[in-house]
């Protein structure tokens, strides 16, 4: 036998045992995902807190189900050739740490779902729950609100929200990053909102003008450099310019701090989601009057200012 033979007899072999020959249901694929998870020691933090939910998140979205319906599906058969696809995924989550949503190309805000590549740093924000909430009680009214800002949109996922949030919100996505941008036009057109919200390519204020907003968001690049070298292997798959900023995490808060005021219109507001920085923030900026914000997902994770309490905001 030649070796070529050899090799194909093998191949033949493989198939009569091991994972793509012996797991048959979606229930069996979901065991062998979360053994498969729990021994490579993945970390989850992208949209999902556990082994079990990432498993079934990869699983389901590789077979296009709904992800809120795993029960219907348990005793489902997977037919053969839709196996190797789902065993790579398994593979290359474990082996490579890619992350769920860029192997599935989703990621989800709530009920909103977003394509996502490697691209874009994968949504996850405080912003959601907030938003979700019309930003009450800080907007007293979401209907007021014409004009909005989010800054280092990536995805675009919370123009989209503040779309949804602020219906009569002429509102403006800025990003550095070109290939962040093409990512979030496709979002937003598969939103259809292509007259509510502008993409704008800009170092942060500096493509603006002189332009102002009752509303800036921000979830800007805030990893420490001490942080940015202790990450888990799944972040090292996202834009490294989307969580880097600086020494103490603080590059990009320090400019929209100082630059907002000029952006904002008299009773506008500025929020900012810093992740666990809260003390780097108040000993930076000792004299400003932080308003932090709670939400289900986490304490003081967000901050708030007023344009009269920013560097050159009083009117």
């Amino acid at each position: 036998m030649t070796h070529h033979d050899h090799e194909h007899h093998e191949d033949e072999h493989e198939h009569e045992s091991g994972p793509l020959a012996e797991l048959v249901t979606v229930r069996d694929w979901l065991r062998y995902a979360v053994t498969r998870f729990n021994r490579a020691g993945i970390f989850c933090g992208h949209g999902v807190t556990d082994v079990f939910d990432e498993a079934a998140w990869l699983i389901l979205s590789s077979l296009a189900l709904p992800l809120e319906r795993l029960d219907p599906f348990l005793d489902a058969c997977i037919p053969s050739d839709e196996r190797q696809a789902l065993f790579d995924n398994i593979e290359r989550r474990a082996v490579e740490r890619i992350p769920t949503a860029y192997l599935v190309n989703e990621a989800w805000l709530g009920q909103y779902r977003f394509h996502v590549d490697e691209r874009v740093i994968v949504p996850r924000s405080f912003f959601a729950e907030l938003l979700d909430d019309g930003f009450s009680p800080w907007v007293e009214d979401p209907q007021t609100v014409t004009s909005a800002l989010d800054l280092c949109t990536g995805s675009g996922c919370l123009a989209i929200l503040m779309a949804q949030a602020f219906p009569n919100a002429d509102v403006v996505a800025v990003d550095l990053s070109e290939d962040a941008l093409a990512v979030a036009r496709r979002n937003v057109d598969d939103y259809g909102l292509n007259d509510q919200i502008e993409l704008v390519h800009s170092d942060l204020f500096d493509a603006i003008g002189d332009r102002r907003f009752d509303l800036i968001i921000s979830n800007p690049p805030y990893v420490t450099a001490d942080a940015m070298a202790a990450l888990p292997p799944e972040y090292l798959h996202e834009p490294h310019m989307a969580l880097a900023a600086g020494e103490d995490g603080l590059d990009i808060v320090r400019r929209l701090i100082a630059e907002a005021a000029t952006h904002l219109h008299p009773e506008g507001i500025l929020a900012v989601e810093i992740g666990h920085n809260r003390d780097l923030v108040e000993n930076a900026f000792p004299d400003l009057p932080f308003s932090w914000l709670s939400t289900e997902g986490g304490e003081d994770m967000v901050f708030l200012l007023k344009r009269e309490d920013l560097p050159g905001g009083k009117a």
